[in-house]
């Protein structure tokens, strides 16, 4: 169980010393990253902007935040991190995508073609849950969560399917807001929009194992 907002433990054996904060980046390119990191400094990481492929080097953990999925895709392509994220993941490196980042990290997408990640076997539904005036909020179960988390919504996607390796943590009317993968975690919604901090430190435990 996650969820009282406790900074976590961060050791692992390839810190210079065992006392060292971890470092866990947000893709700062465009979107809300800055909630992320300012969640990330209350438990107790060392959050890092990346904005290059350099960004990537000696992090635990990497989060893509939402935004506008189309722009993102655009400039990971033109600063290499579409490759050099892409590499970080299949090293080990854990991912969270949120909204615009569960976009990015599925491995097709329905409608207008962009670039993605394809770091998850689903295909994604852009602005599945309609524009930006039919954004909403809703309390979710959440598998391994001991009670409800409350959803943000914003030009919301969702997964219309997923395959093998993928464990969906979530769903609205069906349709399927969280997942995750070894080393991957997606949400549809916006957990940095809100004062619970229990998907960070799902992110920081459970996927980035720290």
């Amino acid at each position: 169980m996650v969820g009282n907002g406790r900074k976590v433990t961060t050791r692992c054996s390839n810190s210079e010393t065992t006392d060292s904060p971890k470092k866990i980046g947000v893709l700062a390119l465009q979107g809300g990253f800055r909630e992320h990191i300012d969640i990330l400094n209350k438990l107790g990481v060392e959050p890092v902007e990346v904005r290059s492929v350099e960004g990537l080097e000696g992090l635990s953990g990497l989060v893509v935040p939402g935004g506008e999925s189309t722009t993102i895709g655009n400039l990971m392509v033109e600063s290499g991190l579409l490759d050099g994220i892409r590499s970080f993941f299949y090293r080990g490196g854990a991912v969270w995508g949120t909204c615009a980042g569960m976009v990015l990290a599925g491995s097709a997408v329905m409608g207008r073609k962009q670039p993605l990640l394809g770091l998850m076997n689903a295909l994604v539904e852009r602005n599945g849950f309609g524009r930006q005036v039919r954004s909403f909020e809703k309390e979710l179960e959440i598998g391994g969560f001991d009670k409800p988390f409350l959803g943000v919504f914003i030009r919301a996607p969702f997964f219309e399917d997923v395959g093998p390796g993928v464990e969906v943590l979530s769903k609205v009317d069906g349709r399927i807001v969280a997942a995750r993968g070894e080393n991957i975690l997606v949400t549809a919604f916006h957990p940095e929009l809100t004062d619970d901090v229990r998907f960070h430190e799902y992110f920081l435990q459970e996927v980035c194992g720290l």
